[in-house]
């Protein structure tokens, strides 16, 4: 835990297991489960799609997770050891100013790059599922690109948490953020890599 995981593929964890679980008692009725190839959100989406009934889990590679480079699974202490300077001081906000534009290594997915790809992945998924209520188990840097791309600002997400995007006409349109992970008792976690 507190580790940049970017597309390394962890496995998911048991408590990951147990906010899937809990965030499949959040969901009404859905016309079709996707999720990133990544295994700790495709183990995630199949949780919840054998607890609602809804599947097979589609995969969409086009939205696994920002790949962070050299950083993939270091702590933030670890790349403020090995890349001094990269990281703004403020923990609870990666996007602050940081001296112009924040530093990333050589091997960062620039902005542009994440976003053509999880529009990209996001046109198919539309294109498969034209009408309808869709659940897409995606990861934190995925819904932050698309979020900043329809102007709205940075606001950290827990896990189990996400947002409707709702699409008329080609457009994309933000709906309310949810936190799926109910009150029975499971815990929510808030990652704070960034």
């Amino acid at each position: 835990m507190g580790r940049w995981q970017g597309q390394a593929d962890p496995p998911l964890s048991d408590l990951g297991r147990a906010q899937a679980r809990s965030a499949a008692h959040s969901l009404g009725a859905l016309d079709a489960i996707f999720a990133s190839d990544l295994q700790r959100a495709a183990e995630t989406a199949a949780i919840i799609s054998a607890a609602i009934g809804v599947g097979p889990v589609l995969i969409e590679p086009d939205l696994r997770e920002r790949d962070a480079g050299e950083w993939s699974g270091l702590t933030r202490d670890e790349i403020h050891e090995r890349y001094p300077g990269y990281l703004p001081d403020d923990r609870h906000n990666a996007f602050a100013p940081h001296r112009g534009k924040p530093k990333r290594p050589p091997g960062w997915e620039p902005d542009d790059a994440l976003l053509e790809r999880v529009l990209r992945g996001v046109r198919r998924i539309h294109d498969t599922v034209p009408d309808g209520d869709v659940l897409t188990v995606t990861h934190g840097g995925v819904i932050y690109a698309l979020e900043g791309h329809l102007g709205e600002p940075f606001g950290r997400l827990a896990n189990g948490q996400g947002r409707w995007i709702e699409i008329d006409d080609d457009k994309l349109r933000l709906g309310d953020r949810m936190l799926l992970v109910n009150d029975d008792g499971t815990p929510v976690t808030v990652p704070d890599q960034l």
